[in-house]
Order: structure tokens, then C-alpha cells, then sequence
């Protein structure tokens, strides 16, 4: 099976196969020319997810400068 160029990937699929980059590289298994390839596809997976995460917070703020009657507040949440 072909692997998917990362900005074809959602941001949630991108995260789990980063996640599972730094798995395998944490493990320690891997020969150096793996180890590089991971690391190749592990940066392009977080500059598409960066990407992607940029323009949905402009149009969150588009969508917020459309809505005078809402205040825009930072997020307080557990992210896991």
C-alpha cells in the first residue's frame, strides 16, 4: 500500500502516524538509514499538521472578526 503524501492526510491522521514515528525511533530498533527516513517523513508530517493548524485558526479568527458579539478567549483545556 502506497503511503500518503502528508498534506493528503487529516491532522488527526498525520498526528497518529507521527506518533508512531517516535515510537519506533524511541525503540531503537531501527538501522540509521531508517532512522533518517523516519525522521524525513516525521518533519514533513508536522509542517503539513503546523499548516493545517494555521488555517484553522484563520478562520476561526475570520469567523470571530464576522461575530461582534463574541469575545475570543485562550483555550484552558487538557490536550492529551
Amino acid at each position: 500500500m502506497a503511503t500518503k503524501k502528508p498534506e493528503n492526510l487529516s491532522f488527526e491522521e498525520a498526528m497518529a502516524e507521527l506518533e508512531g514515528i517516535v515510537h519506533s525511533m524511541e525503540q531503537g530498533s531501527l538501522t540509521l538509514e531508517q532512522s533518517l527516513k523516519q525522521f524525513e517523513r516525521g518533519i514533513a508530517l508536522a509542517n503539513s499538521s503546523t499548516s493545517k493548524l494555521q488555517q484553522a485558526e484563520q478562520k476561526v479568527s475570520i469567523l470571530m472578526a464576522n461575530d461582534t458579539h463574541s469575545e475570543a478567549v485562550p483555550f484552558q483545556g487538557d490536550v492529551e
